[in-house]
């Protein structure tokens, strides 16, 4: 009797299912196509947030294509362990002991691989937020100075002017200063001795920088500023000059702004002060 008892329940048990089962897979798949479907609306809304303000398309592009990818893998994951789930808890599988065992699988990995992850969320909120791209010249922590060579999720590769390559891990970044964004501004100090007249040695230098922009007017934005007398000393005095240029053409323009100065030195007898030192020899008589 009670064999057959468990044959008449298994029967119902399976008449049911067989009966709502079409209904509950249709309503699971619909839960799983709208998850992917709100997905999608999210990483189109981050391409606009990224392509805002860019305006270069590669990177553009870069950086929408690593973030749509970031967010795509991790949506078709999450749908396939709901859908995975969801399917045995139908079946009649209990999933509390799959979830207890998944969540201790899960702390202890978030243990082992929190630096990887550190690393991965800073990498996508530094594309996210375009703090800097492929290309350009940064300053990191005040410790490595080079040109962005390579960005991933994960690292960032520098490219110093002795051409040495720095792999820096993104979740390391504390503090950024980027030396190419837009446009810059090459700074140069001229030192003159006090025979020398400001106001003369001023106008000297507005000329030149008039010069300058003449023939390099795609590089050099703006004329020549002269932020007057920066520094007195004690064998002469130093006016500050600055120019702004294109991005990443400063450390050009400067250099060209010195030998046009040197130039314009020779040409005219400005003599670059020399510190010179004065010694009293005194004797003392008995």
């Amino acid at each position: 009797m009670g064999l057959l008892a468990n044959c008449a329940a298994a029967a119902v048990w399976l008449a049911e299912l067989e009966k709502n089962m079409p209904f509950r897979v249709i309503a699971i798949l619909l839960v799983c196509i709208a998850i992917l479907i709100a997905v999608k609306l999210i990483t189109n809304a981050v391409y606009r947030v990224v392509k805002s303000g860019c305006e270069n398309p590669t990177a553009t592009e870069r950086r929408a294509k690593t973030l749509g990818s970031v967010m795509r893998h991790t949506a078709n994951a999450l749908v396939v362990m709901f859908f995975l789930l969801t399917m045995l808890n139908e079946l009649g599988v209990s999933i509390g002991p799959l979830l207890a065992g998944a969540s201790i699988v899960g702390v202890a990995l978030g243990f082992g691989a929190q630096t990887l992850v550190k690393d991965t969320l800073s990498g996508f909120f530094l594309l996210l937020e375009n703090q800097f791209g492929v290309g350009d010249i940064i300053n990191i922590d005040g410790a490595n100075i080079g040109t962005v060579e390579r960005m991933t999720l994960r690292i960032t590769v520098l490219r110093d002017l002795e051409g040495r390559a720095h792999y820096i891990p993104n979740g390391s970044i504390t503090r950024v200063i980027v030396l190419s964004k837009e446009f810059a501004r090459a700074l140069v100090d001229v030192e003159f001795g006090f025979e020398q007249d400001v106001d003369q040695m001023v106008s000297m230098l507005k000329d030149i920088g008039a010069e300058l922009r003449g023939d390099m007017p795609d590089i050099v934005l703006e004329p020549l500023e002269t932020k007057g007398v920066d520094a007195i000393n004690h064998y002469g005095y130093v006016i500050r000059t600055l120019t702004k240029t294109a991005r990443a053409c400063q450390w050009d323009v400067a250099c060209e702004l010195r030998r046009r100065i040197l130039i314009r030195f020779q040409a005219e007898g400005v003599k670059v002060p020399v510190p010179q030192s004065v010694v009293w020899n005194k004797t003392h008589e008995d």
